[in-house]
């Protein structure tokens, strides 16, 4: 068996858990290193997972010569630079989404990566789950073409807290972080350019400094239209809702699972390896960096859905 590629995860919150339990289930992966700050209790997470170094700062990963990747599973607002510090270190990189909160970050992660030539992807994780690689298959098989995407992102976050209800750090926004999900998904699935973006946004919050509510419209070059509804507000089902509107069908994307118009269930356990999007995306950088190619999701593939972001920015201001 070829060497095992080593990882430091950084970010003990509740995605970095979802990564710990992911990377348990691929082979010829050790995860040595775990870095959060002192009040995830990194130390307990490390013991549970079998992580033999433990830090408080990134640095003190970087600085292992063992490590090989990056997991990156941190506040948004540092995640350029923190992903331009473990390429400088000579590190492979994946950083969970999204890549930047403005443009020229997002910029400056992708030409970093182009100088150093390593691995650098972003958690796209809609391009994995098998539901959305199930309708991605069909749509290359010419069975299936995309006439509109409409699409519900509701959480009910009317305070500073995660999805396990804790109090965060920092603060989480629709258009930077939720809305990047659609936005990159969209162009992914119809193959072509976002020709057009508009965006509405509601009332601020007084506290949080962010609208938490916002409603965007895109279009494809292939014709297709995209209708986003984003809500912070939302006290009812939570989660992000896909409704393809095709030529041939319909299809409900609920995270991994899949659905016709009819909400029948739709049998996408062969589509992958896994039902686990999160383990899928994992898989994915692994392998680039075991094959020394391009990942999906990588940087450079996902930077368009950050010029549109940029460009929606720029309405709401």
């Amino acid at each position: 068996m070829s060497k095992p590629i080593t990882v430091a995860l950084v970010g003990a919150g509740a995605f970095g858990i979802k990564h710990l339990d992911a990377l348990k289930l691929i082979d010829g992966v050790r995860v040595v290193s775990l870095v959060s700050r002192a009040e995830d209790k990194p130390e307990e997470v490390a013991a549970k997972y079998g992580i033999g170094h433990v830090g408080h700062d990134l640095a003190d990963a970087l600085a292992l010569k063992e490590v090989d990747a990056v997991i990156l599973c941190t506040p948004t607002q540092l995640h350029a630079g923190q992903a331009q510090a473990c390429l400088a270190a000579g590190k492979h990189v994946m950083v969970e989404i999204p890549l930047a909160d403005n443009l020229a970050d997002a910029e400056a992660v992708v030409a970093l990566q182009k100088k150093t030539g390593l691995v650098a992807m972003c958690g796209h994780t809609r391009r994995f789950n098998p539901s959305h690689q199930w309708v991605h298959n069909k749509i290359k098989g010419g069975g299936f073409n995309i006439q509109q995407m409409d699409v519900q992102t509701y959480f009910f976050r009317r305070t500073n807290i995660n999805a396990l209800g804790q109090p965060r750090c920092w603060t989480d926004h629709l258009l930077w972080h939720h809305a990047a999900h659609t936005v990159d998904l969209f162009a992914y699935q119809t193959g072509g350019e976002i020709v057009a973006a508009n965006a509405l946004q509601g009332p601020i919050h007084p506290e949080l400094g962010i609208a938490m509510d916002l409603s965007i419209q895109l279009k494809s070059s292939t014709g297709a239209i995209c209708t986003l509804s984003l809500s912070f507000n939302n006290d009812g089902p939570l989660g992000t809702f896909f409704r393809y509107i095709g030529d041939t069908g319909t299809y409900i994307a609920r995270y991994d699972d899949l659905f016709d118009g009819k909400d029948a269930a739709i049998d996408v356990t062969k589509v992958d390896v896994s039902m686990n999007g999160i383990e899928l995306q994992d898989r994915e950088f692994i392998a680039a960096i075991r094959e020394g190619r391009e990942p999906n999701a990588s940087v450079a593939k996902v930077l368009p859905c950050y010029r549109t972001l940029h460009v929606l920015e720029q309405q709401l201001t």
